[in-house]
């Protein structure tokens, strides 16, 4: 379907009043294309804009690819964790043969900005300097495949928890084997809690448990040792791969560094990859540890047996230890319901034959002691993680460890791909940008990619019309304002915290690109009842609240996850987590599919479209002011604004914020086309109408590239252009759009009438 144009030519003229700077723009690219032919050139970062060659800023949308490359392609459950030398990532996220198929489909759903993960284990599992070259190779094939598709990618290096051998994703086995840890003996010690990699995590008692295991002894100690050995534990020695004796925080940073060395000689050439990230979510470990006592209730995680930092260091020692038990409660998440004692067979975690010589690595350090008479142990440093055991210095982790290895990072990888790659970091989870993170910690192409998670539906597994804001109340909000009502208020409740990373991000670091590098929602929410109802009305509202307040706050993002190897039973296979809304099970096979754009059959598969496939501004000749998008209709509203010259004012007042963009300062725009990316998913069989336009604007819908062209006639500095897109006949409703007076309005009401009549009988009793 192509709505009328004033124009049938294989191009768009731009900028046509000036001869000299006439661009032109393919027809055959589309709105959501990120080629070198769709952009004029190479995207670019101006102040807290991706832009391309014509000025037009870029809103990059997309996903993660994928949640399945976590764990490798031949992952065995049954026998985890032998054999961690021989595992191959040849095929995650797919085969190459499988690539026509996953990428047709992510085009067709408007998701061309790829996060591509790999992890530390998928280079360099065999050992220190020992690169899995296939591997390399596979993923350089693949990625080279992505200006076909109109896509490009950035390239993170994934963890949580450490490793797979301590409970999550990340960096090989031989990692924790340098620092003394014992593989077999890490989850009887209750050094990390392991059921959730072995395929387990799906039962309720081990619902979220994962997340534990940043406080656990293994992932907490390497951390530490990774990012401040020589500061806390300068006594661990260990030879590198020359031969030649090291402190472990040498160690494991330069074979981190060689190793990314790597993955930027074999993917920086490319033309899809414009950008890598360092880690992600980094963790502190014990870092700036406030108690041996204890970990903080209000930014750690207790939930199942929960061994404080002492009693991992002595459950690590081999001696048996009470533990404190927590399950989940109401209104605080959890509390402490009991004791449980770990270790009950006195197993040691440290290695008799490792660095530490079969002694705690803590003890080790004077940390702690086992008082031989009394047969307890007993802490002797209770505040070694606050500051400089050697010169009482306070720490901070950003400034002091962070901000270095980052700066070595970003040098070794420009080496090997080039100065032009985007930098792109996020802070610790669930922490707003430090403000210590000023100009001379920022390199040049710096992109801020924090996550966001509604944390009290991710911890409890399910969503309502009753949703709170967590992040609120953790930061002192009155509980009353933190709770809301309805679709209408989960929109509101996600778009205020959404909006509040990017804002504290643009404080904190000044005009900066940000985008949401993870964001999702849990598809087995509300005890999996979708899987057998095949009613995903929850799911929707959930998504589409998210991605309402991810539109509203004029940023990009990358959803979490598209994973190829998803089905019903196992979900994401990784501890437990089912995030992907395609689902391989559901699919029709890949003989039975078309690749161009507007093919439906490639939606097959996919779970809850209506709210993730939606439309966006790809291109836009100017400066984006306002995006509003109701699913329920399928129509939307979109405002702009021709940058004014500088000399015309038009700065934001009262600091940099997501609803004031500036104003000024923007790169010459060569370009009056705004491409709109408008899926054919929804429009197709319908006409597209466009409200708003001027007497010489004209509009074309293209649905075999699914773009929407706009084209407008007054590009005077400081012109705000406003269009509304209806379709016709518009979308059937997918839900109810509620609020707190909808559903309980006339209750109000009523009760209101009823306090008056009351009232005037208390007061006419008295006359």
């Amino acid at each position: 379907m192509v709505s009328p144009t004033t124009s049938e030519a294989s191009f768009i003229l731009v900028n046509d009043t000036d001869e000299g700077s006439r661009q032109r723009i393919d027809k055959h690219t589309f709105a959501h294309d990120w080629s070198s032919q769709a952009t004029g050139g190479k995207i670019r970062i101006h102040g807290r804009h991706f832009v391309d060659a014509y000025g037009r800023v870029c809103n990059l949308r997309g996903v993660n690819l994928s949640g399945s490359s976590k764990s490798p392609a031949n992952d065995d459950h049954a026998t985890f964790p032998a054999n961690p030398e021989a595992v191959t990532f040849v095929g995650r996220p797919f085969p190459l043969e499988q690539a026509p198929e996953h990428f047709s489909r992510l085009r067709r759903w408007g998701f061309t900005f790829i996060r591509f993960l790999l992890t530390w284990e998928a280079v360099e599992h065999a050992g220190p300097g020992v690169y899995d070259t296939e591997y390399l190779e596979y993923i350089r094939k693949l990625l080279a495949l992505l200006p076909e598709y109109g896509m490009v990618a950035f390239v993170c290096c994934h963890q949580d928890v450490w490793s797979r051998y301590s409970g999550g994703s990340g960096a090989p086995a031989w990692t924790l084997s340098a620092v003394g840890f014992d593989l077999d003996a890490l989850e009887e010690t209750g050094a990390a809690w392991l059921k959730g990699v072995k395929g387990g995590g799906h039962v309720e008692e081990e619902r979220g448990l994962w997340p534990c295991g940043y406080q656990k002894l293994a992932a907490a100690t390497m951390a530490t040792c990774f990012w401040a050995g020589d500061t806390f534990t300068p006594k661990l020695k260990v030879k590198n791969p020359a031969g030649e004796e090291v402190s472990i925080q040498s160690f494991l940073q330069n074979t981190f560094l060689d190793m990314w060395e790597m993955v930027a000689k074999a993917l920086g050439d490319l033309e899809g990859v414009i950008g890598f990230e360092i880690m992600n979510e980094p963790h502190r470990g014990y870092i700036d540890l406030q108690s041996m006592h204890a970990f903080d209730y209000n930014t750690d995680l207790h939930l199942g047996s929960v061994p404080t930092p002492f009693q991992s260091f002595m459950l690590g020692a081999g001696h048996p230890t009470e533990v404190g038990v927590w399950t989940r409660s109401f209104p605080m998440p959890t509390r402490l319901t009991g004791k449980e004692v770990l270790n009950p067979a006195g197993k040691k975690v440290w290695l008799e034959d490792g660095p530490t010589q079969g002694r705690c690595l803590w003890e080790m350090h004077g940390v702690w002691g086992w008082d031989k008479n009394k047969n307890e142990g007993v802490v002797l440093r209770e505040s070694y993680f606050i500051k400089d055991p050697m010169t009482n210095k306070k720490i901070d982790w950003y400034t002091d460890y962070y901000f270095p290895l980052l700066e070595r990072w970003v040098e070794r990888v420009r080496g090997a791909s080039s100065n032009e790659k985007f930098i792109f970091v996020e802070a610790i989870p669930n922490e707003f940008c430090p403000k210590s993170w000023t100009p001379q910690h920022q390199p040049s192409n710096m992109v801020y990619a924090p996550h966001w998670y509604d944390l009290n539906a991710l911890f409890m597994k399910a969503f309502s019309n009753f949703s709170v804001n967590v992040q609120g109340l953790s930061r002192g909000m009155f509980p009353l304002k933190a709770f809301y009502w309805g679709q209408r208020g989960a929109r509101n409740n996600f778009l205020l915290q959404i909006s509040n990373i990017a804002n504290e991000a643009y404080r904190a670091l000044g005009e900066k690109p940000v985008v949401i590098g993870e964001c999702g929602i849990p598809m087995d929410m509300n005890k999996g009842e979708a899987f057998t109802t095949d009613n995903w009305m929850w799911q929707m509202r959930m998504m589409d609240a998210m991605i309402t307040g991810l539109e509203r706050s004029l940023i990009g993002f990358t959803l979490w996850n598209y994973n190829p190897a998803n089905d019903d039973t196992r979900g994401d296979d990784w501890n437990g987590e089912n995030f992907s809304w395609f689902s391989r099970g559901r699919a029709l096979p890949p003989s039975l599919l078309y690749h161009h754009q507007s093919a439906p059959t490639l939606d097959n598969g996919g779970r809850i479209l209506r709210s993730v496939v939606r439309p966006y501004a790809a291109k836009t000749a100017g400066i984006p002011l306002r995006f509003e998008y109701e699913v329920n209709t399928g129509d939307f509203s979109y405002q702009w604004m021709i940058p004014r010259s500088s000399s015309t004012g038009g700065g934001a007042a009262g600091g940099p914020s997501t609803s004031t963009p500036p104003q000024t300062g923007h790169p010459p725009l060569t370009s009056s086309v705004t491409e709109i990316f408008l899926p054919s998913f929804i429009a197709h069989g319908s006409k597209v109408i466009v409200q708003g336009l001027g007497k010489s604007d004209s509009f074309r819908y293209d649905e075999s590239q699914q773009t929407l062209y706009v084209t407008v006639s007054d590009n005077t500095p400081g012109k705000v252009h406003d269009i509304s897109v209806v379709l016709s006949p518009r979308l059937r409703a997918v839900f109810e759009l509620n609020d707190l007076w909808s559903d309980f309005g006339t209750h109000f009401l009523a009760a209101g009438v009823v306090m008056l009549a009351i009232i005037v009988r208390l007061i006419y009793g008295f006359l």
